[in-house]
């Protein structure tokens, strides 16, 4: 649990991690500047529903908020009726987005995320198995271009003629399309402009 200027001081650090102003959070939340700034100051105490609240703003989760906070008394019942919907009511978990994947580290680990995306339950369960990538770079357009949000199954093979993230050269993953041969695997770009690689 944090003290009050702890705590303060945490929020203002992810507020300017977003790259946001306190006028700017003041008008992308409910929270007036003059309050938010108390604060960040550690003069005012934090709700639950304001770290909630905040938590939305910069994207990290509003249990963690709340331990930090010392609401721990409410982890556990949120917890249990902790069910996300989208603006349809369809249950959706929040799945790690990440920027690059690379081999050799956990590529995972909370660290490397640049925020989540919320998916529907029905396509992706619990997400444990799940994660999001940003896409870099035009060698899948025109089905995939830059900054697409494609979602990635964690898995070890792929079936042919799949779309998949493969690691090569123990350095960054790619997004190809798979063919598999008998003398290997063809990564295959879909823009005509890059030509194919094999990997056996």
């Amino acid at each position: 649990m944090l003290s009050k200027e702890e705590l303060g001081r945490y929020l203002k650090q992810l507020r300017e991690a977003k790259g946001l102003s306190l006028r700017e959070a003041d008008k992308l939340s409910s929270i007036s500047y003059t309050h938010l700034n108390m604060i960040e100051n550690g003069k005012r105490n934090v709700t639950p529903a304001l770290l909630r609240n905040l938590a939305q703003l910069y994207n990290v989760d509003y249990l963690d908020l709340y331990e930090k906070a010392g609401y721990i008394d409410l982890i556990e019942d949120e917890k249990k009726t902790k069910i996300k919907t989208d603006l349809l009511g369809n249950p959706v978990v929040s799945l790690p987005l990440i920027g690059t994947v690379k081999a050799g580290y956990n590529y995972l680990a909370q660290e490397n995320w640049v925020g989540t995306v919320d998916v529907e339950t029905s396509l992706v369960g619990d997400g444990k198995d799940y994660f999001a990538l940003k896409v870099k770079g035009d060698s899948m357009a025109p089905v995939f271009i830059e900054n697409d949000i494609v979602i990635i199954k964690k898995q070890n093979d792929c079936e042919n003629n799949e779309f998949a993230v493969v690691i090569i050269n123990g350095d960054e993953g790619t997004l190809k399309k798979i063919k598999k041969t008998d003398s290997g695997i063809i990564l295959q770009p879909l823009n005509p402009a890059y030509r194919s690689c094999n990997v056996h």
